[in-house]
């Protein structure tokens, strides 16, 4: 079975939506990951820190769905990552109300022996010295390293980001990112453009508007599902990024056609993550939920034409 190896944070979020709010629940970026990535048939590691404050549920929640938690550090009277965030009313843009590193702000990660020859390493969003530390890490050089970033990097510590863009095959961004990133307002140009800093393939997200996928000179777009209700887009992107890497790690098929199967499978999936507020929609969702969507997604991106 592929192993697939996921890098993030693990963490406490407390979220406010024009639909409610939430005192501290389970968050991070690589508990999405990991549990939107658990719906394939693979072995996946999540490397990561948390202080003695973290639940052994939650722990056991990750491991019940076969996600190996070895290399998840627990700080013994530390305290977890913490982030609360306030959602305006058309919930594409929000405010950091606080952000607490703690246990994060000395993280060394500690890549599992077993996942060192790891095929597909999913590097979720953190310090990008973080990121770097654990390729460094790996015994093998695994066939797709996918990348998960955000313009707070590209704003602090951008030299060492553009180091581990070099190291990647696929990064994952949102479209203010890639302009940012780019220095260019059209996608197309800003994709190429990042294409050119080293990552085969660029995945540019945009929310409710769906994602596009660059390879070369090739583009494809996955639209997102049209939901009646959306409560929490807290953890869509990491839930995209899970499914999309756990789909290619399953696959074993790193071509730019098979990629186009992974972008639709991250969509599906994220189309769940909003509906609840933090992971609960997740943990909470089975496989044939997932099939008779994707169902959805075909019937609404297929069509005939004469031509």
């Amino acid at each position: 079975m592929n192993k697939l190896l996921i890098v993030g944070t693990v963490a406490f979020d407390a979220i406010e939506t024009p639909f409610g709010k939430t005192d501290k629940i389970l968050g991070g970026a690589a508990t999405y990951i990991g549990l939107s990535a658990s719906f394939f048939n693979l072995n996946s590691a999540i490397v990561s820190v948390v202080g003695d404050d973290f639940p052994q549920e939650h722990l056991d929640l990750l491991t019940s769905r076969n996600i190996d938690i070895s290399g998840i550090e627990i700080v013994k009277d530390g305290k977890t990552f913490f982030w609360s965030g306030l959602y305006h009313n058309d919930l594409n843009s929000r405010d950091t109300l606080v952000t607490e590193l703690n246990v994060l702000a000395d993280f060394q990660p500690k890549v599992p022996q077993n996942f060192k020859d790891a095929e597909v390493v999913m590097l979720g969003n953190l310090h990008p010295l973080v990121q770097s530390s654990v390729l460094d890490q790996m015994e093998t050089t695994p066939k797709l390293v996918v990348l998960d970033t955000m313009n707070f990097w590209m704003d602090c510590a951008l030299p060492e980001l553009l180091d581990v863009i070099k190291r990647v095959d696929v990064i994952t961004i949102n479209d203010e990112e890639a302009r940012q990133l780019s220095g260019e307002y059209s996608l197309v140009k800003a994709a190429a453009k990042i294409q050119e800093l080293g990552p085969k393939y660029v995945v540019i997200k945009k929310g409710e508007h769906g994602a596009l996928l660059f390879h070369k000179n090739e583009v494809f777009f996955a639209p997102a599902l049209p939901l009646e209700e959306v409560f929490d887009p807290t953890g869509a992107g990491d839930t995209f990024a899970g499914g999309f890497s756990g789909y290619i790690a399953q696959s074993e098929n790193i071509s730019f056609e098979n990629m186009k199967n992974g972008i639709i499978y991250g969509s599906n999936l994220a189309s769940f993550c909003v509906e609840k507020f933090g992971t609960e929609r997740m943990v909470g969702l089975d496989a044939e939920e997932v099939n008779q969507r994707l169902r959805l997604f075909k019937a609404l991106t297929q069509f005939d034409i004469e031509l």
